[in-house]
Order: C-alpha cells, then sequence, then structure tokens
C-alpha cells in the first residue's frame, strides 16, 4: 500500500484514436441537397471520421490502449485500475472494460479495478472523476490509472447524420501530473429529461429531441457553472469568481457551433451575477428577461455571442481542432478538446494556467470542473501530433460513406458474420473485427505496426 497521500493528481498523459476515413461536410451538404453552410457554418463541422463493419467500440479502445501504451512506454503492470465511458454498446451485460483485459494477458496483471461506466456523453467524465478519487483515497495502492472514453456516433439518415463521428481517448491518470484535477473544485447539475436517448435495442441510432437536447445543454451550462463559481469562491477563496478565473475552457461538443453558444452562456451567466460589469454595457436590455424566457431568446443569445467573441477565440477556439475534423465523439468529445488545447496551445502559454470543462451528457448529466497546469505539456502534444495525423486521413465520398452506413446498420447485432471492410485501408496498429460466431463471440485481429 502507498504510505503517502497523493499530490497533484490528473492527468499525466493522453491519446487519441480516430478512424483512417472521413467525410467533406461541404460535399455532404452538396451532396444531400441541403443549403450551403448547413453542416459546415450551421453546426460548425469541416470533416467527420467515421468507421465500417470492421471496427466495433471494442476494437477502438483496443486500438486507442495499446497505442497509448507502446506509444508513452507504459507497463501494463503498473496499472491499477482502468475505466471505462461509453455510451456505444454491443453487449447489455459483458463490459467494454472486460474486453480490455486482454490486452494486460502477458503481463499477468489481472488485478485492475474499475469497470465500464454510462450516460450519454457523460460516463468518460465520470470514470475520470472514478479514477482520480480512487487515487485521492485510503484505497490506493500506489499503481496508475488508465481512463478510456470514446465511442461511435451514428444517426439515422437524415437532419442528424452529419453531427456523427468516432474516436476515442485514452488517459493516464497519477500522481504529480502535468494537468491536475483541482479538487475539490467541482459543480455538477443532474435531471431527468428525454432529449437524446437510445431505447431501441435493435439499433445503434439515437432516439432525438433536438430543441430539446440544445435547451437542456444550456441550462446544464447554467446549473453547473453556478456551483462550480460557488465551489470557487467558498473553497477556493476567489472572491467574485467569472469567467475572468478560467483561463481556457474546454467543452463537450456535439457540434462547434454548440460550443460557441455554450461559451457566450458562461458570460450570460457572469452578467446576472455582476450586471453592472463594464464588460455588459451593451447588452443592459437583457436585465429583466427571466433565466427561463432566456432559453428560447435568439436575440439574447446572439448579443452574448458578440459580447464574448473576443473571450472565446481566445479561451475555447483552439480545443476545438479535433472535433471540427472529426466530428462528435460522444464521450470522448471533451477529451479530445484538451487533447486539442495541449496540441494547439504552447507550454508556456498554458504553465500554471487555468483549464476548465465543461461536461454534458443527454438525460441529464453535466459537470463543471477545471484543472491546473502543473507541469511541462510539450512531450503530450509532440506525442499527440494531433494536426499532421488528422491531415493523414483518406477522404471518402458522400455516397461511400452512405453505403458503409447501410452496411453498419444493415449488420448491426448480427451472428456468424464475417466482415466486408477492407483492412487495408486501416491505418498501422488498428485492431479490427475478424468475426463473430453462433453465440455473437467476437474475434479481433490488428493491422501491423509498419
Amino acid at each position: 500500500m502507498s504510505s503517502t497521500r497523493a499530490q497533484n493528481v490528473g492527468v499525466r498523459a493522453i491519446d487519441v484514436y480516430f478512424p483512417s476515413r472521413y467525410v467533406d461536410q461541404t460535399e455532404l451538404e452538396q451532396h444531400d441537397g441541403v443549403s450551403a453552410g448547413k453542416y459546415t457554418i450551421g453546426l460548425g463541422q469541416s470533416k467527420m471520421a467515421f468507421c465500417d463493419d470492421r471496427e466495433d467500440i471494442s476494437s477502438v479502445c483496443l486500438t486507442a490502449v495499446q497505442g497509448f501504451m507502446e506509444k508513452y512506454n507504459v507497463s501494463y503492470s503498473d496499472i491499477g485500475r482502468l475505466e471505462v465511458g461509453t455510451e456505444t454498446i454491443i453487449d447489455k451485460s459483458k463490459s467494454t472494460k472486460s474486453v480490455l483485459m486482454k490486452l494486460f494477458e502477458e503481463s499477468g496483471n489481472f488485478n485492475v479495478e474499475g469497470i465500464d461506466t454510462t450516460n450519454a456523453c457523460y460516463g468518460g467524465t465520470s470514470a475520470l472523476f472514478n479514477a482520480c478519487q480512487w487515487m485521492d483515497s485510503s484505497a490506493w495502492d500506489g499503481r496508475l490509472a488508465l481512463v478510456v472514453a470514446g465511442d461511435i456516433a451514428v444517426y439515422a439518415s437524415g437532419n442528424a447524420r452529419p453531427s456523427g463521428g468516432c474516436g476515442v481517448t485514452c488517459i493516464l491518470v497519477g500522481p504529480e501530473a502535468p494537468l491536475a484535477l483541482e479538487f475539490p473544485l467541482r459543480g455538477t447539475f443532474m435531471e431527468h429529461i428525454y432529449d437524446f436517448y437510445k431505447p431501441n435495442m435493435s439499433s445503434e441510432f439515437p432516439t432525438v429531441d433536438g430543441p430539446l437536447s440544445v435547451t437542456s445543454y444550456v441550462r446544464a451550462i447554467d446549473n453547473a457553472y453556478m456551483a462550480y463559481l460557488d465551489k470557487l469562491e467558498k473553497v477556493g477563496g476567489v472572491s467574485n469568481p467569472s469567467l475572468n478565473d478560467l483561463d481556457y475552457v474546454v467543452f463537450h461538443s456535439p457540434y462547434t457551433k454548440q460550443v460557441v453558444k455554450g461559451f457566450a452562456r458562461l458570460a450570460y451567466n457572469d452578467f446576472l451575477r455582476n450586471p453592472e460589469d463594464e464588460a455588459f454595457a451593451e447588452v443592459q436590455q437583457f436585465k429583466d428577461v427571466s433565466r427561463e424566457e432566456s432559453y428560447g431568446n435568439k436575440v439574447l443569445e446572439k448579443a452574448f455571442i458578440t459580447v464574448s467573441k473576443k473571450s472565446y477565440a481566445a479561451k475555447t477556439d483552439p480545443s476545438l481542432l479535433a472535433a471540427r475534423n472529426i466530428g462528435n465523439m460522444y464521450t470522448g468529445s471533451v477529451f479530445f478538446g484538451l487533447a486539442s488545447l495541449l496540441s494547439q496551445v504552447p507550454y508556456e502559454q498554458l504553465e500554471g494556467k487555468r483549464v476548465g470543462v465543461f461536461s454534458y451528457g443527454s438525460g441529464c448529466a453535466a459537470s463543471v470542473y477545471s484543472f491546473r497546469v502543473r507541469g511541462d505539456t510539450s512531450s503530450i502534444a509532440k506525442t499527440l501530433d494531433l494536426a499532421a495525423r488528422l491531415d493523414n486521413r483518406i477522404k471518402v465520398s458522400p455516397a461511400g460513406f452512405e453505403k458503409i452506413m447501410e452496411l453498419r446498420e444493415k449488420t448491426h447485432n448480427a451472428q456468424e458474420y464475417e466482415p466486408s471492410g477492407n483492412v487495408d485501408e486501416l491505418l498501422p496498429g488498428t485492431y479490427y473485427l475478424q468475426k463473430i460466431d453462433s453465440m455473437w463471440r467476437r474475434a479481433y485481429g490488428r493491422t501491423p505496426l509498419n
């Protein structure tokens, strides 16, 4: 057992996995016959990653974890906890974490705590909290933890399909981390609501109430952010806390236009707390608008987007590199934002700064929390090599993309099935589905590293 309490627990390292293929959103607009800019401006998306029948949630998580361990030269023997956050379910009983234990066989380490956590896009955040709180407790045995968060986000043909994506993050949690989680600075909001859910077990497509989901996201920001500021004031000793006390802010991104609105909502909440602040001189007409009325007020929304535009560009836009070019990764989305921030902003600018995080999962569960940059992040950025990896992908035509979506829909929950996807188009070191037998047992292979 560890004799001393862990200090500065948080993110020691992070890597991401996303498929080798994408569809261009401008071309998808033309293919779908919608107005120019509907996906690229209206949603704020440039490209969308996707996978065929060769990849499932187990394979993409296997790829992410094994790739992480190889890149950072971490031993499986050093891992004492493995938490998985995902809402992509291929088995109602067997966890994705249990599949990942295949990777531990050679090390002989089977004494690994943790399991899957599911609630829409929030599962990864809950997994991170679980790992950090384990390390911060008397239950910690001195070993490190892995947090895996990601999903395959697919939608039925129609308006929602362009907001899909696919990606998985793998995070090493440990003491003396360069990104230290700020205990106990956290604000959480949870309520019962049917905005996005998956009741049809025979399909991987969700049921979505779009307008309600947008309102729920914003309402969750209001409540979680206010709870965070309250904690920052009472526990952190910050007088009259506001957005000024967050150097950077990373958001869950269903699509990047929603993040623009989310950031503006932080400014709106600051306005409600301190309406006489000179920064809000141009929005005084909204002082008497009730919070409930504000949710459907587009004029108010636009005004606070304008007021917060400069701050958004500095604090949040650098975190959206992956989201714009991959799409929604559900549980992995907010951590792809963190990876993007580390990739886009040099350590010299990040050193000592506070990074706020807003995590949201429909249904709903949400938290605002923060990290403090306490160590050099340069090696993480170099290992991620995010921009170059995003550029090194295969573009597929919208017609080709649609055919692959039809294939996934047709083969969902198949048994005695051998996938038809082209393994040669997978990236080196990618795990892929070889077959599903008569008892729905899945067998996986891996493409060569070179």
